[in-house]
């Protein structure tokens, strides 16, 4: 009998195709639909690429009217959801009421007989239009103000920032934001959108299957990362003592957050544009965030050269997605909230292309429990760890 290898985290494993986007880590390049992620970074917004991922090409201007028309008039979240988001404590974590608020999306859209809704483009424009009125509405309800409502006059990224802090953002500010987005977008099968994928596959309909996704995204190895690279930013605290701090954390066997890619063997191209952006924002804000950070990579790179040499770790787009939100008055327990604002766009076209060549997802396992063994009634057992019948095959094999 062949032996069956054991891949733990599909590492190597390909388990479907995408039209979507093409993550290249050997060259260190990411494409959407054929794009490289510089140039829409550089030259698209954020609405552009959201209609390149649903529906394969780039807008032309009438189009593009057409579609941003569409997302902004989406934008409301119903009175019941805000209703709703009240209710919550104040110090919940805004990942868990950004889901809950996804979640409750659809109990305020018309469903089928069978209680299931539309999965479709038209839903998809929905949940990207909603996403950043959700993270602005918890913003600013956690903090005791009001909400405000949507300003149609604003693109995507700017709409975001005016309901967050209620005033038009400078125009550098919206324009890091919208690359932000565009570089967050998508990434082809990543734990959160493979989950969307493994959901929608089983027939549940796109709200279940992008709930699913933005649970995934909280872990700190997928998109709860920047959060913990803001934590060290601040420990550090000035440029001079990051390499004091990067030793100290590796010789107690921490980890750099931030720092390192599954996918990528060199760095992480959308670094890159984050690290221009943080910057930017820096010299417009007088942060200090941009330059402990650019401290930090170096001497990352200085100490874990010295410690294993050869084998050299670089940033990924989480690390300088810290100073780059933190420089646009996020929130840092807030940042994988921003995160998925721009996920969503890749996400939802998932959905879709997923639906279209449905095929339910379900991988085996290779059991290696205990051998099968009879029933023995409660008071023939033998007392032991976790009520085990005893004799054999009574404890799992190491």
């Amino acid at each position: 009998m062949a032996s069956t290898v054991v891949n733990p985290g599909l590492e190597g494993i390909v388990v479907g195709e995408t039209v979507l986007s093409n993550v290249e880590g050997e060259v260190g390049r990411l494409t959407y639909r054929g794009y490289d992620i510089h140039d829409l970074a550089e030259h698209a917004t954020f609405e552009e690429v959201a209609h390149l991922l649903l529906f394969g090409e780039l807008p032309s201007s009438a189009e593009l009217a057409d579609f941003s028309a569409r997302l902004t008039a989406r934008r409301a979240v119903p009175p019941g959801l805000i209703a709703m988001l009240r209710e919550i404590p104040r110090d919940a974590w805004p990942m868990d009421v950004l889901r809950t608020g996804v979640s409750a999306v659809a109990h305020f859209i018309p469903h089928r007989p069978d209680g299931s809704h539309e999965t479709n483009v038209d839903s998809a424009i929905d949940l990207i239009a909603k996403f950043p009125t959700l993270v602005a509405a918890w913003d600013r309800l956690r903090r005791g103000l009001a909400t405000i409502e949507p300003n149609p006059a604003l693109s995507h990224a700017a709409n975001f920032l005016w309901m967050k802090d209620g005033s038009v953002p400078i125009a550098e500010a919206e324009k890091a934001l919208d690359i932000y987005l565009i570089l967050l977008a998508d990434h082809s099968f990543n734990a959160s959108t493979f989950s969307a994928r493994v959901t929608a596959s089983t027939g549940a309909d796109i709200y279940s299957a992008i709930t699913s996704a933005v649970a995934t995204l909280a872990g700190d190895l997928h998109g709860g990362a920047p959060s913990k690279v803001m934590t060290m930013l601040e420990e550090i605290g000035s440029p001079e003592n990051a390499e004091d701090y990067v030793r100290a954390l590796i010789g107690a066997g921490g980890k750099i957050m931030g720092m390192g890619h599954r996918e990528y063997k060199i760095r992480d191209p959308r670094a890159r544009q984050l690290e221009r952006m943080a910057k930017n924002l820096t010299e417009k804000s007088h942060s200090k965030w941009y330059l402990i950070a650019r401290s930090l990579e170096d001497a990352a790179d200085k100490v874990l050269q010295e410690k294993k040499p050869g084998k050299p770790i670089y940033a990924n787009v989480e690390f300088y997605t810290a100073p780059t939100l933190s420089s646009l008055g996020i929130p840092s327990d807030e940042f994988t909230c921003a995160f998925a604002c721009g996920r969503i766009a890749g996400w939802s076209a998932h959905v879709l292309e997923q639906c279209a060549h449905n095929r339910l997802i379900r991988p085996q396992a290779t059991y290696i429990g205990p051998e099968v063994h009879d029933y023995r009634p409660a008071a023939e057992r033998h007392s032991g760890r976790g009520g085990g019948s005893g004799g054999n095959g009574s404890r799992p094999r190491s």
